[in-house]
């Protein structure tokens, strides 16, 4: 779905290529910003859990050799008000800018709009909206679902929270879905909508988007162009008396859009548009990363990469959420899953200190012995606790330090080891005990049509 339009031979190829699926890996994380704290909390389990795989695919997009795009009228950037000679001036310096200085910068951003982009012309193409807004991550953003700005804009669409939040968008300090691309760019959408719907103008919504609407609507009335028929030509009639950003903020968006289309002439290498390709699982509880990754059969990073929306390493508590995992892998995930007891679905929590609290009171109140909640918290001075401060509580798995099972080493060689199941522990226990996956503790066991195990079962640990 190309924002400037597509050939015959484009099209056949676009065709073909939404039948088809490729991988590609979410941008790597960076640090993310400090959140607000969180209240108290206790973990809470499902008696009932359940699984819904929904496998989600966003089609390959193919760039032609060339590198460049092709071209049909857009009606942003086809828009009379562009070819001011004023405007045009602030669009060729913005650039200059981009191709100039920050050009090694510019790179980073259409190398991460090659991963995200598709997911937004899907989303502009399904709403017949103008595709050259997939150019406006650049500016906000770089096409990085981690940023936050210095004000906490946050997000692929840097929204600002109250604004996210009458979106629909969950923000708190356990969950940010500004940090989820497909839910930030249906939310971003949605809100682009209502702005061009409200001011009739393209060019006033994204001034709009950026300053926010009251401060638009203010500026044309003052400036007598509210009640009047309106147009792209409104935002040239007001920009003056707009704030500094959002003056630059439209030819910016030009600008980007103009080096994006076609990289190769500006000297950057053609954007590799690719799809993300994963599947999508609902845990019907808090569920940490760390059990989701084992679960599957992958590793933690690549769950924390396909979810940066939560920010604390596990799903809100008491509230059933969508994890995305790595294609293929969820079928494995729902029979691994199902086996986990609901008390070990969460490894750690986190609680917030409170006015008088010391280590011991927090040990206490969740019964965790004081020496494993100091050695979890190596960072932490006990001495020097502080209200608002999180402590990492660890959730111990049955069978583990201090707990009730017993592990027996029956027979060993260089190459097994045999295990007696004891009361209360499963197959997720056990394999998570020894390191290994549910899968190869099942398949050594032959357990993999009948995954009950009984007190007293020997098992050979791989």
């Amino acid at each position: 779905m190309s924002p400037l339009g597509l050939d015959v031979r484009f099209a056949v190829v676009l065709f073909l290529a939404i039948s088809l699926a490729s991988c590609s890996r979410i941008a790597a994380p960076e640090p993310p910003a400090p959140s607000a704290p969180a209240p108290h909390v206790t973990p809470v389990v499902s008696d009932s859990p359940t699984f819904t795989p929904a496998p989600r695919r966003v089609p390959v997009v193919v760039v032609p050799a060339s590198g460049t795009e092709p071209v049909e009228a857009d009606v942003i950037l086809a828009s009379a008000a562009a070819a001011d000679t004023s405007f045009q001036r602030q669009v060729a310096f913005w650039v200059d800018f981009w191709t100039g200085r920050q050009a090694e910068l510019f790179a980073t951003y259409l190398k991460r709009m090659g991963t995200y982009a598709p997911l937004v012309d899907e989303e502009l193409a399904t709403r017949g909206l103008p595709a050259s807004l997939r150019y406006l991550p650049i500016v906000e953003s770089g096409y990085f679902p981690r940023a936050v700005s210095r004000v906490g804009a946050t997000g692929l669409w840097q929204l600002m929270g109250p604004t996210a939040r009458d979106l629909g968008l969950a923000v708190g300090s356990i969950v940010d879905d500004r940090r989820d691309p497909f839910a930030a760019t249906v939310a971003a959408l949605d809100y682009l909508e209502m702005l061009h719907r409200d001011l009739g103008s393209w060019f006033l919504a994204l001034a709009a988007y950026n300053v926010g609407p009251g401060r638009v609507r203010e500026v044309l009335t003052r400036a007598g162009r509210r009640g009047a028929e309106p147009s792209d030509e409104d935002f040239l009639a007001i920009r003056g008396s707009l704030p500094a950003e959002t003056r630059e903020f439209v030819p910016r968006f030009f600008a980007a859009a103009k080096v994006a289309q076609d990289p190769v002439r500006f000297g950057f290498l053609p954007i590799q548009l690719l799809a993300l390709d994963f599947d999508e699982v609902v845990v019907p509880d808090a569920t940490s990363m760390d059990v989701v990754a084992q679960a599957a059969g992958v590793t933690e990073a690549e769950v924390i990469d396909l979810n940066p929306q939560y920010l604390r390493g596990f799903t809100p508590i008491g509230a059933r959420r969508t994890v995305r995992l790595p294609v293929g892998t969820g079928a494995a995930f729902e029979v691994a899953y199902a086996m986990i007891p609901p008390e070990e679905r969460l490894s750690y929590f986190e609680h917030v200190v409170a006015r008088g609290e010391t280590f011991s009171h927090i040990a206490v109140r969740y019964g965790v012995p004081l020496s494993e909640l100091v050695e979890t918290n190596r960072s932490v001075d006990p001495r020097r606790l502080q209200i608002g401060m999180r402590i990492v509580i660890p959730v111990r798995a049955r069978g583990g330090a201090g707990g009730s099972s017993q592990l027996a080493a029956l027979g060993t060689s260089a190459n097994e080891t045999l295990h007696v199941v004891t009361e209360g522990e499963s197959l997720w226990t056990i394999a998570r005990r020894y390191g290994i996956s549910t899968d190869a503790l099942a398949r050594e066991n032959q357990k993999q049509s009948n995954p009950l195990i009984r007190p007293g079962d020997e098992l050979k640990i791989p």
